[in-house]
């Protein structure tokens, strides 16, 4: 059987190519869906369906483009009510693609319309089963974001569907089945996803804490509500798109395309409420930036980054790219729902300092001037990681303000002298460093490298001591 997974590992997203005798399915499609059609023509194939597992939360959904440019036909699972046209599939129903069989199994739970999809090989042995948020490798969705959408929708009602749904529909399906996620690690959909994308439904069974045999209700609901942090903004923005609709990909992309001189640039920054993004290495953003620009670096963590700390996908931007990066930054952001791009520096930030306008810095220092300084700076040194990597070992006495919650903790930062700010690499840390600078916060100071530098030195660390040691 031709499944072919498709991972975007900057999302950890994995839509889904299937083919059998010149037709074809995709799964879970993301925004932009050229190679989808480009994949499907290599085979010689027509796009016959596109499925969706549920309204997505983290991403905008390629279908109706897909389906706009193809002529093929979305189908979602029961319960589902978007606003476009759509199969609303019955449980157990049977889609025939070429000479292989997609059957669709409800699965509610992380939300009401989720659905696993069981593929079905030519032979008639199941092959499969594409879980989108119900089941990960490792984990299982959480059941948080629907009530996002309809109140009456508790985590825990939501949270004792999805047993039902594993115990009933999926763990009684063969073990030799492979199981094809939506995501994998650092997706925001779960909590203790593995690096792996794929494995067999059997080996699930005996590793992943949510299908142990003898677990009651009450105790996976438990364990799943346990550390489940708030999600992130934008989610309940992405699952409205997705139910209701979007501009399509092509004139969000024309739209945005808009290179600017720096003196239009700064007018447009000036006339309009845009957010100055800089997207380039922080190693270029601390030796020059423009004054109160944001940085999130295309190189790392772009996408979730952006919706998690500037969460309203209606907010105009205008970017700072790297020189010929400009179409992919804008498609980054679509992928999230950001489509509000209203022009780019044209030249990148060297022709705004060679036109001679004004531009900021940041203060940052090495690891071992970190170190040197550190008996006289104790008190205020910020770690901005996240809550699992501050209490696994930090910085002793450092202050820990997660950047995802940075916005909500502004007053806790020193007024009347300096601070020093690190994360685990230095990605995270000029982010922090670039949105208190833009706040008006300018007595920081970045460690270069971060934690990772920090360990090499002899500064004093916290270990952390698991509360069930403690006397």
């Amino acid at each position: 059987m031709k499944v072919e997974q498709i991972y975007t590992g900057c999302l950890a997203h994995a839509a889904y190519y299937i083919e059998s005798n010149g037709e074809a399915a995709i799964i879970d499609p993301l925004r932009e869906v050229q190679p989808y059609i480009e994949r499907a023509n290599s085979d010689n194939a027509k796009i016959k369906y596109i499925f969706e597992t549920h309204f997505h939360a983290d991403f905008v959904s390629g279908h109706l483009d897909l389906k706009a440019k193809t002529g093929a036909q979305i189908v979602f699972g029961p319960t589902a009510k978007p606003s476009y046209d759509a199969i609303i599939a019955e449980d157990n129903q049977i889609f025939e693609v070429g000479d292989y069989k997609i059957k669709v199994i409800h699965t509610p739970g992380h939300t009401m319309e989720s659905t696993t999809y069981l593929l079905i090989d030519e032979e008639g042995k199941e092959h499969g089963i594409v879980t989108g948020d119900t089941l990960f490798i490792g984990d299982v969705g959480r059941p948080d974001l629907a009530q996002k959408i309809a109140t009456d929708l508790t985590q825990e009602k939501l949270a004792g569907y999805l047993y039902d749904s594993l115990r009933n529909k999926i763990m009684p399906l063969s073990d030799d089945l492979i199981v094809y996620p939506n995501h994998g690690a650092g997706s925001a959909c779960g909590k203790n996803m593995s690096k792996e994308t794929t494995d067999t439904l059997g080996h699930q069974k005996q590793v992943n804490y949510a299908l142990r045999a003898d677990m009651t209700k009450e105790e996976f609901i438990a364990e799943l509500l346990d550390g489940l942090k708030e999600p992130p903004g934008y989610f309940p923005q992405n699952v409205m798109m997705n139910i209701q609709g979007y501009e399509s990909f092509d004139k969000v992309m024309t739209k945005s395309k808009n290179p600017l001189s720096p003196n239009a640039f700064e007018a447009a920054a000036n006339e309009t409420e845009a957010i100055v993004l800089d997207v380039r290495h922080q190693s270029e953003f601390i030796k020059g930036h423009i004054p109160r620009s944001i940085f999130i670096g295309i190189d790392g963590g772009f996408a979730p980054w952006v919706g998690a700390l500037i969460v309203d996908v209606n907010q105009p931007i205008l970017l700072v790219t790297p020189e010929g990066r400009e179409d992919e930054v804008i498609t980054r952001l679509s992928r999230v729902g950001f489509d509000n791009v209203i022009g780019y520096l044209d030249g990148s930030f060297n022709t705004w300092k060679s036109a001679g306008m004004e531009y900021d810095t940041l203060t940052s220092i090495s690891a071992d001037e970190f170190a040197n300084r550190y008996s006289d700076i104790k008190d205020v040194v910020f770690d901005v990681r996240k809550d699992g990597e501050f209490l696994a070992e930090h910085v002793d006495r450092a202050k820990h303000t997660a950047l995802d919650t940075l916005n909500n903790h502004l007053s806790e930062f020193p007024e009347d002298q300096p601070f020093y700010v690190h994360c685990a690499g230095g990605y995270r840390s000029v982010i922090a460093a670039s949105i208190l600078k833009s706040r008006g916060i300018h007595n920081l100071i970045d460690v270069a490298g971060g934690y990772g530098a920090i360990k090499k030195t002899n500064i004093p660390r916290t270990d952390y001591v698991c509360p069930s040691t403690l006397k």
